[in-house]
């Protein structure tokens, strides 16, 4: 779980309204892939997974939601509610999203492309991974 970090991202406060961005010294990787959850109904969950090789960096743009990290040993949950804030998420770590505020939104930046052979989507045998 040391590998799992909050990560500021720049703030730009201006009195007409703020700016954030990410830039390639940002994160630890090369971003291939992005994509965003929103609309998630109220009780649901997202993620329910981990990757083999991929890494993710989340960023609530609107609202809020709890992101639970597992390694196998121990978990911790982190809220995700501002957007000058990233959560680095390292391969190996299970995910789950949830307890998502009205209109929240989720922003992923991903290190790879989609690619349904680095996911592990059964806790049992993520946990059998981590003993290995």
């Amino acid at each position: 779980m040391n590998r799992v970090q909050l990560i500021d991202i720049p703030k730009i406060e201006d009195r007409r309204g703020n700016l954030s961005f990410v830039e390639k010294d940002c994160i630890p990787f090369e971003i291939k892939r992005v994509y965003y959850l929103y609309d998630v109904p109220s009780g649901a969950y997202r993620g329910g997974h981990a990757h083999k090789e991929q890494q993710a960096f989340l960023i609530a743009l609107s609202g809020s939601f709890d992101v639970v990290l597992k390694d196998g040993k121990s978990s911790q949950t982190i809220m995700l509610n501002k957007p000058d804030k990233g959560l680095l998420i390292p391969n190996g770590i299970w995910r789950e999203l949830q307890n998502f505020s009205s209109g929240a939104v989720c922003l992923v930046l991903a290190s790879d492309v989609f690619d349904e052979e680095d996911y592990i989507r059964n806790f049992k045998t993520f946990k059998s991974t981590k003993r290995t």
